[in-house]
């Protein structure tokens, strides 16, 4: 890579150093780890950039679900309200979601810094129960160090695979940073509900169920978007959406239910090498599917 945007770069210090002084980790005879096949190991060196070690960053959280007051859509026939981290019923299990996805990646990217590393490409976030109760959040990835007297003032973090990682970078484009979307909503699952998808209702659309999905579906862009855009990103690269919508029993009316759909978005906020040819004003933020949705 020849040139990083202005706002993000700073100089190399001197040789086997980066530019904040802490020394190169790369020694004669050592030994690096990545996440990286042979494919992807050959894309980022020949996009002028190396390996320099694999890295992990680890959260155990306990989540529990705080739920909302009454039955959101059992009276308008609507899903909930927006799901925002701030100022929704869902807000204090979002603002737990997002912190702990946040908090693994910033340990692992204090590990890519740690090995003068300019960025992490390859992340990968896996969520699972931990044994002792909780949910553990672990983001795994391979730090890579740019072959370039220029380097980002902070290390990037891109879920992007090494092939993809080099077009990117042959294309005129640099990854800013991980960027997430979480959007969650219910719906009490009604007489209108039932009514409609009884066996005497024939072939018709269920619209409290199409009203919750694509409810989920527009707050996780919106909620994908903002975070990109608080980096500074041009777009955002994604590979897919991962719903799920899970059913309960209802807080306020017995024998009954409710449904909560979860909607999550990952992808790489990204900006073009060259900021000074940016229009002024405000600017669409573009989304970009690499995947299909699943």
């Amino acid at each position: 890579m020849t040139q990083e945007p202005k706002s993000h770069g700073r100089d190399a210090g001197p040789a086997g150093t980066s530019g904040n002084g802490s020394a190169h980790p790369r020694q004669p005879g050592d030994t690096w780890n990545s996440g990286l096949s042979v494919e992807e190991f050959a894309a980022i060196k020949g996009a002028g950039f190396e390996p320099v070690g694999q890295v992990l960053g680890t959260a155990v959280h306990t989540i529990a679900y705080t739920g909302v007051w009454g039955c959101p859509g059992a009276w308008s026939g609507d899903a909930g309200g927006p799901s925002s981290p701030w100022s929704s019923s869902f807000a204090p299990l979002l603002r737990t979601l997002y912190a702990a996805r946040r908090l693994a990646l910033s340990r692992a990217v204090a590990e890519c810094a740690a090995l003068a590393g300019d960025g992490v490409v390859g992340v990968r976030l896996r969520i699972a129960q931990f044994p002792a109760g909780g949910v553990e959040f672990t983001v795994r990835g391979t730090a890579v160090r740019a072959r370039s007297r220029i380097r980002p003032r902070r290390p990037f973090t891109s879920h992007l695979s090494g092939q993809d990682f080099a077009k990117l970078i042959g294309t005129g484009w640099v990854p800013a940073g991980l960027a997430f979307g979480i959007a969650l909503a219910t719906r009490h699952d009604d007489w209108r509900t039932s009514r409609t998808i009884s066996w005497t209702a024939g072939n018709q659309e269920v619209d409290g169920y199409t009203r919750l999905i694509g409810h989920v579906r527009r707050e996780v862009r919106n909620q994908l978007a903002l975070d990109a855009r608080k980096q500074g990103g041009d777009g955002v690269v994604v590979d897919g959406m991962d719903l799920e919508v899970r059913e309960r029993a209802c807080t306020t009316y017995g024998d009954t239910h409710d449904l909560d759909a979860e909607a999550v978005l990952v992808g790489t906020s990204v900006v073009r090498f060259d900021r000074s040819r940016r229009p002024a004003g405000p600017r669409p933020l573009t989304i970009m599917r690499l995947e299909r949705e699943r």
